[in-house]
C-alpha cells in the first residue's frame, strides 16, 4: 500500500463528503478511492469512517487521524514548494494590506522597481484604513503603529519610523504668521486627527534636530476647537496644502511637499511622536518565495530599522 497516496485520498474524501466527490477531484475511479481508504483502515487496524447510504461520518479515531494526516500533508507540501522554489523565479499573486497614506505617498512609487525585478509576481493592494496587525487574508500587511506595543500572533520585520512634524502652506504662514513658541498654536487654525481633537491637546517634543531619540522635554499644549478634525491623514494633508491651517503629519507624507515648497515647517524645533512601520506576515513555517522577495525589497527600500529616513531630507 502507498500510505502517502492513501492519506491524500482519505483527506480528500472527508473534504468532499463522499467517495464519488473525491474521485472526481483526484481524477480516479471510485473503486480506487474506496480501496485506498479500505487499505488504510486495514493497515491501521481501526475503522476511520462510518459509512451509510446517505453520508460519511468520521469515527473518533478517524477524526484524530485526519488531524494528524493534514499536518503531515501540509508539511510535505511546504517542503515540496520550498525545494522547487530554489530554481524558480518568484511568481504568483501577492496580496498586500497597507494604510492608505503610506500606500499613496511611499509604497506605490517604489512598486515599478519591484515589478522590474520580479515580473512574474502580480500585486493586489488593499489600502482601506489603518493597519495594526497582520491579516490572515493577506500575504503581507504593512503596519503603522504609534506608541502601543505590537500584539498578535504574527511575524514582523521593522521597516522605518516616521516622525510627525508641524506644517502649513506658505500662503497660510504669510497670512497668519509663523508661530515662535508652542503656545502660539492657540492663535492658529488647527487641523487635527480625531483623537487629538477629542483630547484638545497636542504633545510636542523638543530634541536635537527633531529626533525622537534625543527628547529634552515634553509640553502639552491645550488647543481650541480645531477647524477640521478627521481620522484620515490624507484629508489633513490636502487641507494643509490648501492653506486651511496647521497640521501635524508624518514625514513620509510631507517630505516631498516640504522640499518642493508646497508646505513649510511650523515650529521646526518641535515635533510630535512617531509611527513605527513594519512588514508583517501571518505565523507559518513556509513563506512563499514571492512573499520573501517583497519583504526583502521593503527592508532594502526603507532601511529595515527604526530610524526616520525622511527626516534628514527635510529642511528645518
Amino acid at each position: 500500500m502507498d500510505q502517502l497516496r492513501a492519506l491524500r485520498v482519505f483527506a480528500q474524501v472527508i473534504a468532499e463528503g463522499s467517495f464519488a466527490g473525491a474521485a472526481r477531484v483526484l481524477d480516479l475511479a471510485p473503486a480506487v478511492v474506496t480501496r485506498a481508504v479500505s487499505d488504510l483502515e486495514d493497515h491501521l487496524g481501526a475503522r476511520l469512517l462510518n459509512r451509510t447510504t446517505r453520508k460519511l461520518a468520521l469515527t473518533e479515531v478517524g477524526q484524530d487521524y485526519l488531524d494528524r494526516a493534514k499536518r503531515v500533508l501540509a508539511e510535505l507540501d511546504d517542503a515540496d514548494a520550498l525545494a522547487s522554489a530554489v530554481n524558480k523565479a518568484p511568481s504568483g499573486t501577492l496580496r498586500i494590506l497597507c494604510p492608505p497614506a503610506f500606500a499613496t505617498h511611499q509604497l506605490v512609487r517604489h512598486l515599478p522597481i519591484f515589478r522590474q525585478r520580479f515580473p512574474g509576481i502580480q500585486l493586489e493592494l488593499l489600502a482601506a484604513g489603518p493597519v495594526g496587525a497582520a491579516d490572515e487574508n493577506f500575504d503581507v500587511s504593512i503596519l503603522s503603529i504609534g506608541q502601543q506595543p505590537l500584539r498578535g500572533d504574527f511575524v514582523v520585520r521593522p521597516l522605518a519610523a516616521s516622525t510627525f512634524v508641524l506644517c502649513a502652506a506658505p500662503g497660510y504662514v504669510k497670512r497668519c504668521g509663523q508661530p515662535q513658541l508652542p503656545e502660539d498654536l492657540l492663535l492658529h487654525d488647527g487641523l487635527l486627527p480625531d483623537v487629538a481633537a477629542v483630547k484638545r491637546e497636542l504633545t510636542l517634543y523638543r530634541g536635537v534636530n527633531g529626533s525622537t531619540g534625543a527628547t529634552r522635554r515634553i509640553l502639552k499644549v491645550s488647543l481650541r476647537p480645531p477647524v477640521l478634525s478627521t481620522a484620515q491623514l490624507e484629508v489633513l494633508y490636502a487641507a494643509a496644502v490648501s492653506g486651511m491651517g496647521v497640521a501635524g503629519l508624518p514625514t513620509f507624507m510631507v517630505a516631498d511637499a516640504l522640499r518642493e515648497g508646497r508646505l513649510v515647517r511650523v515650529l521646526p524645533g518641535w515635533h510630535g511622536g512617531a509611527l513605527q512601520l513594519y512588514a508583517a506576515i501571518p505565523t507559518r513555517k513556509h513563506v512563499p518565495a514571492r512573499t520573501r522577495a517583497f519583504i526583502d525589497f521593503l527592508v532594502e527600500t526603507f532601511g529595515g530599522n527604526q530610524d526616520d529616513p525622511w527626516l534628514a531630507t527635510i529642511n528645518p
